[in-house]
């Protein structure tokens, strides 16, 4: 997959392109459609199959005391969308002066900077001056900027939308399986580590330390099993997210423990896959107690990873 974060004309390099548009903000299940048809177009004209979005969300710069949490980061997206088989990922910045793009201008862009045959939306995409543009409009005027227009079909669950509100709340209240199931793949987190405390050596369950990005959502404080990806290879583990309240000084972050590994991995780039959810975060009255129990989540946790490992 070729990636570009900034605009410019593609039509020569990249010719009959089918493109995805949407924020795809934590690529579930919804997005996931969207993005699969607009494949399964590009391959059915033996073309260039496109994923076309914005690296911030357009709240950010028009109304920023509402901004969303994100389900991940602009990282995340580009990798699921690579994931999917999307040749080329377009992200850019949203900014004030974008904003004030016409419908007509945003269709004018697409067919100059994409020339597309096919343009993929879902029921509820948006575009140009105060989000004036609708499904509607791309249907009726896409002829007139050579594309034909497809809006794919919500996917529901409980008789409501998949959308990454819902998810956004199942994943700030915990709830990881339906998360998990809505998002079509574990919540992920791809962060590089950063120094910590190294005191999980001392007791025998070294921790790879990983930054909470601000501004996106996080699952509650607890002990998590994850799948974590080091240089291309899965290991099963554990994750502790939390101020770790056994020890004085903490700040939150993501502890992660990968069974069975010792390497140096500081500054190396970790995705964490998160499973199940083990145990809420304790304080526990003496290191000793601590070590008892982090084997026992251990034990829990192969259970659970020694099947979900790829």
């Amino acid at each position: 997959m070729q990636v570009y974060h900034k605009l410019k004309d593609f039509t020569k390099a990249f010719p009959r392109v089918a493109v995805a548009l949407g924020m795809f903000d934590g690529v579930h299940i919804g997005h996931q459609s969207i993005i699969r048809r607009a494949v399964e177009l590009a391959h059915s004209i033996d073309g260039t199959s496109a994923v076309f979005t914005f690296s911030n969300h357009p709240i950010a710069v028009l109304s920023p005391e509402h901004v969303p949490l994100q389900i991940g980061t602009p990282e995340l997206k580009e990798q699921q969308a690579a994931e999917l088989g999307v040749d080329l990922f377009v992200s850019i910045p949203f900014t004030r002066d974008f904003a004030q793009r016409t419908p007509e201008e945003f269709l004018a862009l697409l067919r100059d900077d994409f020339a597309p045959s096919y343009v993929v939306t879902g029921p509820n995409y948006t575009f140009g001056q105060r989000g004036r543009g609708t499904q509607r409009q791309l249907l009726r005027e896409g002829k007139d900027y050579g594309f034909q227009a497809e809006i794919c079909l919500a996917i529901l669950r409980d008789g409501r939308p998949v959308s990454s509100t819902r998810i956004r709340a199942l994943i700030v209240d915990g709830n990881l399986a339906e998360a998990n199931e809505f998002l079509g793949h574990p919540f992920r987190v791809i962060e590089r580590v950063i120094h910590g405390d190294r005191r999980g050596r001392t007791i025998g369950f070294p921790t790879a330390n990983l930054p909470i990005r601000a501004g996106t959502a996080m699952l509650p404080n607890g002990a998590y099993a994850v799948r974590v990806r080091v240089d291309g290879v899965w290991h099963g583990g554990m994750a502790n997210i939390g101020d770790n309240p056994t020890f004085a000084g903490c700040t939150r972050r993501i502890e992660v423990n990968i069974a069975a590994f010792d390497g140096d991995i500081y500054d190396h780039e970790l995705i964490v896959d998160f499973l199940a959810k083990l145990r809420d975060e304790q304080m526990f009255a003496s290191v000793d107690q601590l070590v008892r129990q982090l084997k026992k989540d251990q034990a829990h946790a192969e259970n659970i990873w020694r099947t979900q490992l790829r």
